[in-house]
């Protein structure tokens, strides 16, 4: 048996968009046609990839298997799209870009630098903020953004799936009171990312079943900057959360060591998105495309 690619590709669009529709829209193709894709790339397989009623898309457990697959497909299409582009045409211009902070140093500036080593003569300029950007007022092409996505008129890309780990230094660790649940969290100095309003709460899931935690913080230091966090962990002040893109190295030198390892917050997202345009500047999609490959090669235990 064999799976189209084309149809994988819808696949990847149907959950990225969310319904038939809104993939029909941004690939441009009738509803009808997306269905029989699916249809038929159930009957190539033999297995059934979506539950769907006239509100609601449910992937099965295989069809999310299938589905990282896809996504990876649609990312070797784009990627060989990109390369036929660059042997047709000269890429050139300005690439405007918007990140949080927290990602700049040890995911964007990489992957800034190898898209220029590439290209050139493509001018980047890159905004650092923590607030959703209006992509027209404020002139981005691309923005990388970490949470839920409420904008559906957006062309998103999920870069990484990832966990923010509790971690503290280990002379901390060493002076301070045993952590090994969730509820021992009460008798530690608890710092915490505020961005806008601090968390009021935790919830944390043991690794080894359904047992959920959820327990009521009271942060002795609130910070809206992951840099002045982390320096703050190193310095023992107490314990905090990590996203493991920022300053991974601190871990595997040991500087910062994660605690209640078998207690795991719920997971978030990466995206990488930019406006539903029917055209789409070489710039974009050669950035889209090798950002994928970038992120991987970057944070290879991450899930894309």
């Amino acid at each position: 048996m064999r799976a189209d690619l084309n149809s994988l590709v819808v696949f990847s669009n149907i959950i990225d968009a969310g319904s038939f529709s809104e993939a029909a829209r941004r690939l441009r193709m009738p509803v009808s046609s997306v269905s029989r894709r699916i249809a038929e790339l159930e009957d190539q397989l033999g297995l059934r990839l979506l539950d769907r009623s006239t509100r609601s898309l449910r992937l099965t457990e295989v069809g999310s298997e299938i589905l990282v697959h896809a996504r990876r497909s649609v990312e070797v299409r784009e990627a060989v799209t990109g390369i036929a582009s660059n042997q047709v045409g000269h890429i050139s211009g300005t690439l405007s870009l918007s990140a949080p902070p927290s990602i700049c140093e040890s995911l964007v500036i990489p992957m800034l630098r190898e898209f220029q080593a590439e290209n050139p003569d493509v001018r980047i300029r890159v905004t650092v903020t923590d607030r959703v950007v209006d992509h027209i007022g404020d002139g981005v092409d691309l923005a990388f953004h970490v949470g839920p996505l409420k904008n559906c008129s957006l062309i998103a890309r999920r870069l990484l799936t990832f966990r923010r780990r509790l971690v503290a230094s280990p002379c901390y660790i060493q002076n301070s009171p045993p952590l090994e649940q969730p509820r021992d969290l009460m008798n530690h100095r608890v710092l915490t990312f505020a961005h806008w309003r601090p968390d009021a709460s935790w919830k944390l899931r043991h690794v080894s079943g359904p047992d959920q935690e959820c327990v009521a913080v009271i942060s002795h230091l609130e910070i809206n900057d992951f840099a002045s966090l982390t320096a703050a962990l190193l310095a023992g002040v107490g314990v905090g959360q990590l996203p493991p893109f920022v300053r991974p190295d601190l871990l595997s030198n040991g500087m910062l060591c994660e605690v209640m390892p078998d207690w795991h917050f719920h997971p978030s997202e990466l995206w990488l998105v930019h406006l539903c345009n029917r055209h789409v500047s070489p710039a974009i999609r050669s950035f889209r495309a090798q950002a994928g490959q970038t992120v991987r090669r970057l944070f290879p235990n991450l899930q894309a």
